[in-house]
């Protein structure tokens, strides 16, 4: 692993294992003739056993981040390890298997595959990973019905609800016990009471000694479930602590 830099080494001291190091993370999106530098050399360490939340105004570079973090998005410049590998030394196939067997992603768009049902749906990762269909489905049935909506199982993405379908994608980025979950406004379709049943449900499945969750989010409802708020403005990290600033 690389030295922590100086403002990583400034946080707290912590035993806990590092879920992902970020070093130097330039992104730059081409825009006509012009070029445009979205995130300026984040430097950050994502710790296991905690639930890390990303913050910050519409464009200052949050989901860019996760993006690049989870091996969506490959970085202009600078290096990720997730879990100790430097997922972008992978080859394409490798990483897109190293995404299917360590992480979970929650996006705002749900990508739901509209011909299967929500049970199908949530055991899509364990249908990849080889699982038997009829078992996948039923491992799948009961992080539906944690997430109170185990009555839907059977039905079809367009006869669900906006909160109910984000539901399911939440149960399929959860279903095979990911290493780490990551996730884009995991609670802006749901009410006050199902967003703290999902934050209670990330909590459980998703934060562990050797497992991490980092999450986008507006949402100051669940600002108080925090262990860690990293705050971003204009592609720089501003903040890195336990409580969120006042001013959000």
């Amino acid at each position: 692993m690389h030295d922590p830099s100086p403002k990583a080494a400034t946080m707290p001291a912590t035993t806990a294992a590092t879920a992902i190091s970020a070093r130097g993370i330039i992104r730059d999106f081409e825009a006509g003739q012009s070029t445009i530098r979205v995130l300026h050399g984040i430097d950050t360490d994502i710790r296991a056993g905690e639930m890390t939340y990303v913050v910050g105004e519409s464009g200052s570079g949050k989901t860019t981040l996760i993006s690049i973090m989870c091996g969506i998005l490959w970085p202009t410049e600078g290096q990720v390890e997730v879990f100790g590998t430097d997922i972008y030394k992978l080859s394409d196939n490798d990483l897109v298997n190293f995404r299917l067997n360590n992480i979970g992603f929650i996006f705002q768009q749900y990508n739901l595959i509209p011909s299967i049902d929500a049970a199908a749906n949530a055991a899509v990762p364990l249908i990849a990973q080889g699982m038997a269909v009829d078992e996948a489905r039923e491992r799948a049935k009961l992080l539906l019905e944690k997430l109170n909506i185990g009555d839907q199982a059977e039905k079809l993405p367009r006869q669900l609800s906006g909160g109910q379908q984000q539901r399911v994608a939440i149960a399929r980025a959860l279903v095979h016990e990911p290493r780490l979950v990551v996730c884009d406004e995991p609670t802006a379709a749901l009410d006050a009471n199902s967003g703290r049943r999902v934050m209670d449900l990330l909590r459980e499945v998703a934060v562990a000694p050797d497992r991490a969750c980092i999450i986008v989010t507006h949402d100051n409802r669940i600002f108080d479930l925090a262990d860690r708020i990293i705050v971003l403005e204009d592609g720089r990290i501003t903040r890195d602590g336990r409580e969120m600033p006042s001013d959000h």
